[in-house]
Formats: C-alpha cells, sequence, structure tokens
C-alpha cells in the first residue's frame, strides 16, 4: 500500500457455518435480490461470531457461490468529490454496473489454503523470497529511517505472514495478506470467477448509499468504531478503540447494506483495473521503496476500501470511495481481495 500524509485535516472531518447461518431472506436490502432469499450463510457481525467463524462459508466447494450475495447492479456515482484528488468524479460521476455475485468477506486464509492444497499453486511472495510488512516502530526507529512501518521480511509469505518463524496458527478466518495481484486471479479462476472492476467494488461498498456520511471516518451513534482502522497517532500509538491492533477475523463489524463485511478497513483489496489518474506524492507509504534493491516495478493497479493501517492522520482511505495503487507482483501484508461472479 502506498499511504500517504497529505490532505488529511479536510477528510478527517468531512463455525461452525451449519451451526451459525442466518437467512438473507429478511435482510431486505434493495441491493440484495431474490437470488439470496433461499441462501444461508454464516452469521457474522459481531466479535464473538468473527472469533467462531472457520474461515469456510457454508457449502464450501460444493456450492458454486459459497459464501457470496447476489447484487442486481445498477447505476451509483463513481467517486466523492470530499475525498483526494485522484477520487474525484468524472463529470456527474454516474457508472453503472450490471449484477454480479460477490464475496460477502475477503477470501480467508483458510480458502486460500483450501486453494493451494487443491492445486499446489506457489504464490508470488515465496518464488520472490519475501514481501513487505508492516511494523510498529519506535520513536527511535522512525527518527532512523524513512517509512520505519515498512520492513522487507525475507521468508515472508501468506503462509508465514510475520516471516519464516510465523505461521497461520489461529489465522484461519483472517483475510489471506501478501498476495499479488496475480495470486488473487490465480485463485479466483479456480473457482470460475475474477476479481472486481474499481466500478463493481466501490458499488458493492457504497451499498445504495450516496451521502456525506461516505467520507467520515465509521463510526457508530456512540462514537464507537464499526471498520478495523487506526484510532490514535500512526504509526506510534495505536489507541485499539476498534479492538484490533492489526488484522481482525473477517466479519467482525457490522456488514454493510448489501450484506458484505469489511467493505472499509482490515485488508485493501485488489481489484482487475489498472490504476490511473492523478499521482500523489508517495514519499511517506511506498511499500515498494522497501523492497530489494533492483527489483522491477510491475504495473500499478487500484487496490479499494483502506486497511487497518488508514488513520485519522494518516491516509485516511477507510472509505469506500477511496482507491490506491499498488505494483501488480508486490505482496503485502495489508492488502487482500475478494472475488466476483458476474451475470451472463
Amino acid at each position: 500500500m502506498k499511504l500517504w500524509l497529505i490532505g488529511t485535516a479536510t477528510l478527517a472531518a468531512g463455525v461452525l457455518a451449519a451451526a451459525l447461518t442466518t437467512s438473507l431472506a429478511a435482510a431486505g436490502s434493495e441491493g440484495v435480490d431474490r437470488l439470496n432469499r433461499s441462501r444461508s450463510l454464516a452469521a457474522l457481525g459481531s466479535e464473538p461470531q468473527c472469533e467462531a467463524y472457520s474461515g469456510l462459508p457454508a457449502h464450501w466447494r460444493s456450492d458454486a457461490q459459497a459464501g457470496m450475495v447476489h447484487l442486481h447492479g445498477g447505476e451509483f456515482v463513481l467517486g466523492s468529490s470530499a475525498g483526494y484528488e485522484d477520487e474525484r468524479p468524472a463529470g456527474d460521476g454516474k457508472t453503472k454496473v450490471g449484477g454480479f455475485w460477490i464475496d460477502q468477506t475477503d477470501v480467508t486464509n483458510a480458502q486460500f489454503a483450501s486453494f493451494v492444497k487443491a492445486t499446489g499453486y506457489i504464490s508470488d511472495a515465496e518464488r520472490q523470497g519475501g514481501g513487505a510488512v508492516f511494523h510498529q516502530p519506535t520513536l527511535e526507529e522512525l527518527n532512523a529511517r524513512p517509512l520505519a512501518w515498512w520492513r522487507w521480511v525475507a521468508g515472508a509469505s501468506w503462509r508465514h505472514p510475520q516471516g519464516p518463524a510465523s505461521d497461520l496458527s489461529g489465522l484461519a478466518s483472517q483475510p489471506v495478506t501478501l498476495v499479488t495481484q496475480a495470486d488473487a486471479l490465480a485463485y479466483a479462476r479456480w473457482l470460475g470467477r475474477d476479481l472486481p472492476s474499481e466500478a463493481e467494488w466501490e458499488y458493492a461498498g457504497k451499498a445504495g448509499h450516496d451521502g456525506a456520511e461516505l467520507d467520515t471516518a465509521p463510526r457508530d451513534a456512540h462514537g464507537k468504531p464499526t471498520a478495523n482502522y487506526w484510532q490514535g497517532v500512526f504509526p506510534l500509538v495505536n489507541n485499539n478503540e476498534d479492538g484490533h491492533v492489526g488484522l481482525s477475523p473477517v466479519g467482525c463489524y457490522a456488514a454493510n447494506d448489501f450484506k458484505l463485511y469489511d467493505m472499509v478497513g482490515n485488508a485493501w483489496e485488489w481489484t482487475k483495473d489498472v490504476y490511473s489518474g492523478p499521482h500523489q506524492s508517495h514519499s511517506n507509504g511506498d511499500t515498494a521503496s522497501v523492497a530489494p534493491a533492483g527489483r522491477r516495478h510491475n504495473t500499478p493497479m487500484v487496490i479499494k476500501g483502506g486497511s487497518f493501517l488508514c488513520a485519522r492522520d494518516y491516509c485516511v482511505r477507510y472509505r469506500a470511495s477511496s482507491r490506491e495503487q499498488q505494483e501488480a507482483d508486490l505482496p503485502a501484508s495489508h492488502i487482500g481481495f475478494r472475488t466476483i461472479l458476474r451475470d451472463s
């Protein structure tokens, strides 16, 4: 991820699966249509539920749309006039998308492990020998070098998210990270799916809303965070108001009105679109800068939704309209993905 310490003052204002299932029929959400009425998915949306979740949706591998909801598509405004320059709508911003199925949650470690077991797939991080991993620095480290919160960790991969000494114990229901766009596409194609376009992703993320609340930090009426993002002074102090210092399991917070979890915060998500638009300075957060010297930088792609590192004073991309660029072949510890299946 490339996080930028710019323009923040303006933006800051502005399980058992069978045992834990719930019907979508009663959702009553405009975007979640009749194709969902007979479907049951894992009940998520609270800390006890996300902690109990196995990371594999109901009917995994026996249902082509396991863990997905169907959105009928429609028209919405792509972008935000209250965000960064590269989020500004083109013209009136009106954009149409067709209907599609989309994963209710980020793809989990358990799901990606199932893919790897079935196919023998070797991820890009494993081939490259490492990845960019977040590290909460001390003040001394921060003063000693730029980007002290990013390190290239040899041996880091989706299997070993903090490096060779780490593993996935207890992390089955967290988003898989340290995957490149090619890794995400390989998984999607294994299931006959694809990655969303930027417009499809944002349509799902906005869930039928277009008000100013889309550009504010996600909190409930009592001021409690409703997503996993950084509260405090980045990168030194994390107040942990949201209950998670790093990545959280999927579905710990309430779903949006399209019954999708973690569309904001937790992990950025790959899209299939090449990044275009204004390019802002990356001097404060470019993960590629900590990659091995001489490493070729690949095509920048659009990532969406922000992550657990987005803070009020840094990044401010815990919003559905937010967009960032990331080299397609650069694995990082704060980027995951979800898949879609378009209507024929």
